[in-house]
């Protein structure tokens, strides 16, 4: 009962006093306590500026200030994750590279004849249909019937068509019959123009086994380009249904291929050279391959001190329909990486001396954040079917190669075989055409999804080439070289060699200067930071204590004055509603509102009480006269006496 009253007095100081700071009860408070308490000095000269002209002033310049400080910040961030780019070149002894080199026409025609006879008959049948030519006579077309009355396989697997206009008619080359063109048409070569002549416009149709009605027509501006694709296309039926050991055998060999070789001044062999097989080019041969363990190197630049090859092409048994080119084509790589000859391979010419300069480099980019690529391809959802280190031609190939089995139910010849499928070929898969070229046509408008799972790798090796050509050999030299290098060939020659049957060919480094182009980020963390405090000190005054302020008033105080408004709230809706439901004439306690900021139990101090408000219509206090008991006038006398009186009487 004692501490009744007292808690009634603290709870109208909580009912009554005005609150500040981050226990305010209301937003404008709080914001109001912020600007005249904080260290940034714009907000505080909102509040106390006099004027609106002032006022509206200093909000304007403050709000600049927060977006300049937005905007410098942003920028900072960004230029966070970039990186900046170092080169850095060192002179010293380099590691030569590996050096690919395949002859243009991969299997000698003269051993593959059995397996292309009917291909190739077919093919001059067509060439002396078409244009009215055949070997050995003149030129005469040969007639429709004639060519029916042989039968053709190969065009009734894949009909070649002459495009007479542009309304969808074609007419089939081989048997003369007119045929409306379904589906689409594709042109394949990238020069077609439209002359006013459609009927130099030859192409094949391929359908859907499954589907007759889907169709699809590959055209060609040049009756050259559309024979040769329609015969890669049967040409790869065939090898794929051909042992690799029998096409091993069918190709050429390092002694059919070299006739002499000197590296860094000395003589080599083919013991230095190492065979793989390439679908498209045979076998192919690498120089300095590191398979061995080592790897060769040189410390001196110049021609005279690289690798220096004469190659034999042997022109006369190339294959007539296949390659229209003479030569070989070789790549500079790394011993780790695949060797794609078919994509960025240089072609060297017959009858003349090639020279090849190198400038070794060696990148390197940052990963993430900084850039999307990957370290070793672990991270990419694509298996490596090459078995060489991670490039992006690597995975752009096996992820095809991937779609092509999970579409077509078999590989395409031209890259290696996944585990657990086998190359495509007529007799299994009599689909897979129309299937390639459907997903080919896919892949190369980004369609399938591998140009966007394939990252570029963060370190490369990279050969800059610089190439000179120059005739070889001399008109003088020319016939003791020829008789020299037919009698060094021996008996594996019954003829005389021909200057278009070789190729010298010369790699080499022309300085040993090795250049190494790395990222690095441009900003690290504490200089990130620093900047930071730059702008905000700058613009607003401010330091890292002002921003946790900032976080502390506008989050978590904001925060807290909504949840409790809306918690006051929520319980004013719980009481109404409990004393609507309350019989009549019961006595519901009242509870007031109390001051969150009169927290303790402590009875009001005398300055707390003077600062509660007056009740209305009520004077001002005043100070009470002293009232002390001395001032009274005692006397001892218990009659007043009379000169007294009379006194008091005037």
């Amino acid at each position: 009962a004692a501490t009744a009253p007292g808690k009634k007095i603290t709870a109208r100081l909580k009912r009554t006093l005005p609150v500040r700071g981050p226990q305010a009860p209301t937003l404008s408070e709080l914001m109001r306590w912020y600007c005249l308490n904080t260290n940034t000095h714009g907000c505080r000269r909102i509040v106390v500026s006099r004027g609106r002209l002032r006022r509206l002033l200093w909000i304007v310049l403050t709000l600049s200030a927060v977006g300049l400080i937005l905007w410098q910040c942003a920028e900072l961030l960004m230029n966070y994750y970039s990186a900046s780019v170092s080169v850095t070149v060192q002179f010293q002894k380099l590691p030569f590279p590996a050096v690919t080199i395949c002859n243009i026409n991969p299997y000698k025609y003269s051993a593959m004849k059995e397996y292309l006879s009917e291909l190739d008959k077919e093919t001059k049948k067509a060439l002396e249909t078409f244009y009215g030519f055949s070997e050995g006579k003149s030129k005469v077309r040969r007639s429709v019937d004639d060519w029916n009355s042989t039968g053709s396989d190969f065009f009734e697997q894949i009909p070649l068509l002459k495009v007479e206009d542009f309304s969808r008619t074609a007419t089939e080359l081989h048997s003369g019959q007119k045929r409306k063109i379904e589906g689409s048409v594709f042109h394949k070569d990238s020069s077609i123009v439209n002359s006013g002549d459609s009927n130099d416009i030859i192409g094949f149709q391929l359908c859907d086994a499954n589907n007759s009605s889907e169709c699809a027509l590959y055209t060609f501006s040049s009756g050259v380009n559309a024979i040769q694709e329609w015969y890669k296309l049967h040409y790869m039926n065939i090898m794929a249904q051909i042992p690799l050991e029998t096409k091993e055998k069918l190709s050429y060999s390092v002694e059919d291929l070299l006739l002499t070789c000197f590296f860094d001044g000395l003589s080599c062999d083919k013991r230095h050279f190492t065979r793989f097989h390439h679908p498209l080019h045979g076998n192919c041969y690498t120089f300095n391959s590191g398979e061995s363990g080592t790897i060769l190197s040189t410390s001196t630049g110049g021609s005279e001190y690289g690798l220096q090859v004469v190659l034999y092409i042997d022109e006369a048994d190339y294959n007539p329909f296949l390659v229209t080119s003479t030569g070989a084509k070789i790549m500079i790589h790394d011993q780790n990486e695949y060797p794609f000859i078919e994509d960025i391979g240089t072609e060297i010419e017959t009858a003349a001396a090639t020279s090849i300069g190198m400038h070794f480099t060696q990148s390197r980019k940052l990963s993430k954040p900084y850039s999307d690529c990957t370290e070793t391809g672990a991270d990419i959802p694509v298996e490596n079917l090459y078995n060489k280190s991670y490039s992006l031609q690597i995975c752009l190939h096996s992820c095809f190669q991937k779609a092509m089995v999970d579409s077509c139910g078999c590989a395409q010849y031209a890259q290696p075989l996944p585990a657990g499928a086998e190359y495509c070929n007529y007799k299994k898969n009599p689909n897979w055409m129309y299937c390639y070229y459907r997903l080919h046509e896919k892949f190369v408008k980004e369609q399938l999804g591998c140009q966007q799972i394939c990252k570029d790798a963060c370190s490369f090796k990279e050969w800059a080439l610089t190439t000179s050509i120059a005739q070889w050999p001399s008109v003088v030299s020319e016939d003791w070289m020829l008789r020299v290098l037919s009698w060094d060939k021996g008996q594996k020659l019954n003829k005389k060699l021909n200057k278009t049957d070789l190729a010298n060919l010369m790699v080499f480094y022309k300085d040993l200067n090795e250049r190494f182009i790395s990222e690095n980020p441009a900003n690290t963390l504490v200089i990130l930071l620093s900047n930071f405090g730059g702008q905000l000190g700058l613009w607003m005054s401010c330091s890292v204590v002002c921003v946790i302020e900032i976080v502390e008033v506008f989050f978590i105080d904001s925060l807290s004055i909504v949840m409790r408004r809306q918690w006051q709230r929520a319980k004013k809706w719980w009481s109404g509603r409990q004393r609507g439901s309350a019989p009549p004439g019961s006595d519901v306690e009242r509870q007031g509102h109390h001051n969150p900021a009169c927290i303790d139990e402590d009875l009001p101090t005398f300055t707390t009480a003077l600062r509660l408000p007056l009740p209305q219509d009520s004077p001002l206090p005043r100070t009470p006269p002293p009232n002390y008991s001395t001032l009274r006038l005692e006397t001892a006398f218990t009659e007043q006496l009379p000169d007294t009186l009379e006194l008091g009487q005037h």
